[in-house]
């Protein structure tokens, strides 16, 4: 069990040792994002700038522009919200070559409530040209597309979980830009899922297959681009498709799925994520619960879909 955001301050302190040019920038949250990691090994090369995200993002631009290989890090609803005219503006429109890390994502930020739980970020990024966006599911995927970031050009979001996951690839899987994942080959439906829900989506799978439904489950940890011909081949080849996501449906990966299937392939899709409401605050547990983000909900939205 580890956080995607501790996996996260792992690379950049691995990747710090090899590359002289990497350069971390926070927004007064070293602690929680996990860049203290980074900073503790390499103060000179660590710049808070303090509560002020919309500088932080023009900063690191700059300093993205002078070659160097920057990551800038805070919380998902203070870099999608309040430096959002940054990263539109500076970021994409000059098309800057810069990987925005957001923790804390989503409902899973639990106590802290609805003010800092973000889950209109995937929306907001989508929708900003060039813009590429990540939602790794655990500590290896993390490190894996960071990686990716680091070889790929131009702005890219990559969104980062509060709360520990459980460790559910091996190094042996490989990641792209555009690309999924695909658990098994079941034709009774789809399950996608992206970030801290793949693990659920995984555990609703093991219990259908118990009552008879072979279901499969697809990762879609690049969410732009989307992996269009793994949604349409499973839309063509399962008879229910079902996404959950720890954010909106509005704009999420529910909307992007669908507009692949609109446009493509038209069939029912059942959204389970935010239904237009504001998080509340609680535990991620209580949270998933109340919001329906269960392999329970999964279990019998399958039993009962028509």
């Amino acid at each position: 069990m580890k956080s995607t955001r501790k996996a996260y301050g792992e690379f950049l302190v691995e990747k710090g040792r090899q590359d002289k040019d990497i350069i971390v920038f926070d927004a007064d949250l070293a602690m929680a994002t996990c860049t203290n990691m980074f900073k503790q090994e390499f103060p000179d090369r660590h710049f808070d700038i303090g509560i002020s995200e919309q500088d932080m993002v023009g900063t690191a631009c700059g300093m993205a522009m002078s070659s160097k290989k920057v990551f800038a890090s805070t919380f998902a609803m203070f870099m999608a919200g309040r430096a959002y005219e940054q990263i539109r503006n500076t970021a994409a429109y000059s098309h800057v070559n810069i990987n925005l890390c957001a923790t804390h994502a989503g409902l899973a930020v639990g106590e802290d409530g609805a003010t800092h739980q973000c889950i209109e970020d995937i929306a907001l990024m989508n929708v900003i040209p060039t813009m590429k966006i990540f939602s790794p599911a655990d500590d290896i995927s993390t490190k894996k597309i960071l990686n990716i970031c680091l070889k790929e050009d131009g702005p890219k979001y990559v969104r980062l979980g509060r709360s520990e996951v459980p460790t559910i690839y091996d190094n042996s899987y490989e990641f792209k830009l555009g690309g999924s994942h695909t658990f098994g080959t079941g034709k009774a439906g789809t399950i996608f899922a992206t970030g801290n829900t793949l693990n659920i989506a995984l555990e609703a799978k093991e219990v259908l297959e118990n009552l008879g439904k072979d279901v499969r489950v697809v990762d879609l940890y690049s969410i732009k681009p989307i992996d269009k011909e793994a949604i349409l081949k499973c839309a063509k080849e399962t008879d229910i498709l079902l996404t959950i996501e720890d954010h909106s449906i509005i704009g999420g990966i529910g909307s992007i799925v669908s507009d692949v299937l609109c446009t493509e392939y038209p069939k029912k899709l059942y959204k389970i994520g935010v239904k237009d409401k504001f998080g509340k605050s609680g535990s991620a547990k209580e949270l998933y619960e109340l919001y329906g983000l269960t392999k329970e909900n999964i279990i019998d939205k399958f039993i009962s879909f028509k």
